[in-house]
């Protein structure tokens, strides 16, 4: 694989799935990369988008149209390694600058093999993915590109997201421990269905020691550190192909644990209670998606990373197999359902993400309701 500069002069073109392209230049590693087109709209974060392993085998629009400026630094990675399949950017920053900056995001790309494409019109193809929804895209880059039909028809062998089954590709491998900061007062079992480091971060600055757990452990892996609480994390994929995680979450149910999930975990906890999941037309994503907490009506900005929902009723408790449940959170641009609260076991998840890396902050009041919850189970 040979390497670009923000410079470059390597031509590079972005063929989207019903057939549009974008022609620009090399950005990061030259080759060719396939995955879904999706856009976030966060003007900041970009070492943080691009380490979240929600967005595994996604190729990542970026709204904002100067992408790099601050460079890459060594504390915001929210993962050991870059995830997205492709990067789309308007403007690549030429020189970075920030006092922490360690190397350009261009020099991040190509070390660790990520093709992207710069000098495309992202607005313009930002305003054709909600018009039409995410979809396959492939990103070519090279001196000999293949013509577009080749190109064309190697996107549309790709695979769907829809079907997905990815946690697991994503997820630890082994259990590790993440310690409380000061004092221990819970231990929290997490299971990594593609959890972002700051998430048990930001348990243990409230005293919790985590054990973070594969998405393939069982509920006997689970119980077998004695959990005060236990909790689902944020992941890639479809949930409709979550069956393992859900046979989990529905014997924590069961046994009354306290339990807490954010964003694909939201879903599990959704289909866990008898809901259906589906696709959203383009999803969520991004660091400024407002949502409105149905308990206070009280309106946060919010950092998402979706493009699926729970289909819940939104008027009023619902009976489901564990007692009643509510929809807690609402986005305020499209009703979607946000946050789901059971009434009678001490359980609730969000679907977007309080750990507020890289914010904003509204939204870190959720951990301290886990610990409340983990609080009145022990009294």
């Amino acid at each position: 694989m040979t390497t670009s500069t923000p410079g470059s002069r390597i031509p590079a073109v972005l063929v989207l799935e019903d057939g549009r392209t974008f022609r620009g230049r090399a950005y990061g590693a030259v080759g060719a990369t396939f995955g879904e087109a999706v856009f976030s709209t966060g003007m900041t974060g970009y070492q943080e988008t691009l380490t979240d392993p929600s967005y595994h085998r996604q190729v990542v629009v970026m709204t904002a149209p100067h992408v790099g400026n601050t460079g890459v630094n060594d504390e915001d990675p929210e993962s050991a390694r870059i995830w997205v399949s492709g990067y789309v950017v308007r403007d690549p920053a030429r020189v970075p600058s920030n006092w922490r900056s360690r190397r350009s995001l261009d020099e991040e790309l190509r070390k660790q093999g990520v093709v992207g494409i710069s000098g495309v019109d992202t607005r313009a193809l930002t305003r054709h993915l909600r018009e039409r929804g995410a979809m396959r895209v492939g990103i070519f880059s090279g001196n000999a590109l293949p013509d577009e039909g080749t190109m064309l028809a190697e996107v549309r062998q790709a695979p769907e997201m829809a079907g997905a089954d990815l946690s697991a590709e994503v997820a630890t491998k082994e259990t590790y421990v993440v310690p409380a900061i000061g004092e221990k007062k819970f231990t929290v079992a997490a299971i990594d269905l593609g959890i972002k480091g700051m998430t048990p971060h930001r348990m243990a600055e409230r005293g919790i020691e985590v054990h973070v757990l594969p998405a393939t452990a069982t509920a006997e892996d689970v119980y077998a550190v004695a959990p005060d609480g236990v909790f689902f994390s944020n992941g890639p994929g479809d949930p409709a192909t979550a069956d393992h995680p859900v046979a989990v979450m529905r014997e924590v149910l069961d046994r009354g644990t306290p339990l807490f999930g954010i964003c694909f975990g939201n879903q599990i906890l959704g289909r866990a209670l008898g809901f259906g999941t589906y696709k959203l037309k383009y999803g969520h994503r991004g660091i400024n998606q407002p949502v409105q907490d149905r308990t206070t009506g009280k309106v946060e900005i919010t950092a998402h990373n979706h493009g699926f929902a729970v289909d819940a009723p939104l008027d009023g408790p619902a009976e489901t197999p564990y007692g009643r449940v509510e929809v807690s959170h609402v986005c305020l641009n499209d009703d979607v359902v946000e946050g789901l609260r059971l009434l009678d076991r001490p359980a609730f998840s969000v679907q977007y993400h309080p750990e507020a890396a890289a914010g904003p902050h509204d939204a870190a009041y959720l951990f301290d309701r886990f610990v409340s919850l983990m609080e009145g189970q022990r009294a």
